[in-house]
């Protein structure tokens, strides 16, 4: 039997572009085999067939956003990704789509008159989230158009008085609720039956999610009002507002 090809460490990190510091890692995590000889205490001889392993994990770690421990199990199984990551990809991927275009910096939200303790509230509550740090922090589409439309709001005559950026913890409780209830649906209903359709029924999901929230939100808030009005009786300003008939 023909013994395989062994590389020092140094031969490793070069043939695969990674330091020996990260291959070292990922030795830690378990997703590369340790030597295959060690001939003195600081010199170890490893696999070359190690190289094309950690191309594939660089590969996951870029392309697919993975976390290693998820990069293992692949890498162990079939080589390929689980059907659940593939739709968490593609509907990462849905979501971002325009999500590049209109970013802007912590400096420029600033500058734009988002006030610094709203701002970091709503980083605290993980409503918005930047990547960076500093004044160039930088904020996706969507976040910057949760603060504009939070400042129109406030344009429009909704100060901090009536609606104090606090509030917005209710949403996030309430919507991640939603999103997980949403989720379930999909692993449960779409995710067992998709088969090769799994990446294109992703994208229609995630459409079909949003359009029905703004819809059902839309019919539910009359009946909703309607009905804690009719449980609480009259508001107290409009009995008070009431004239009295005259006996």
């Amino acid at each position: 039997m023909q013994e395989p090809e062994l590389l020092r460490m140094a031969d490793l990190a070069r043939q695969s572009g990674v330091p020996a510091a990260t291959i070292k890692h990922y030795m830690r995590e378990g997703l590369l085999p340790g030597p295959r000889r060690k001939t003195a205490r600081n010199m170890a001889y490893y696999d070359a067939a190690l190289v094309e392993r950690i191309a594939a994990i660089k590969r996951l770690q870029r392309e697919q956003f993975l976390p290693l421990g998820v990069i293992r199990t692949v890498l162990d199984a079939s080589g390929e990704l689980p059907p659940e990551w593939v739709a968490a990809r593609s509907i990462e991927r849905t979501l971002a789509e325009s999500n590049d275009e209109r970013s802007k910096t912590r400096a420029e939200l600033l500058a734009a008159g988002v006030a610094e303790r709203e701002l970091e509230f709503l980083e605290e509550l993980g409503a918005v989230r930047a990547a960076g740090t500093g004044d160039q922090a930088r904020y996706a589409s969507d976040d910057v158009e949760l603060l504009r439309t939070l400042g129109a709001a406030r344009r429009a005559g909704i100060d901090a008085t009536m609606l104090p950026v606090e509030v917005l913890s209710r949403y996030v409780e309430a919507i991640s609720a939603l999103v997980r209830a949403e989720v379930e649906l999909f692993r449960d209903g779409v995710l067992p039956r998709a088969g090769d359709r799994l990446e294109g029924l992703s994208e229609v999901a995630i459409t079909l999610s949003e359009r029905l929230v703004v819809l059902l939100r839309r019919k539910l808030i009359p009946r909703t009002f309607e009905a804690m009005v009719g449980d609480a009786g009259a508001p107290a300003t409009a009995r008070r507002r009431t004239p009295r008939r005259s006996r």
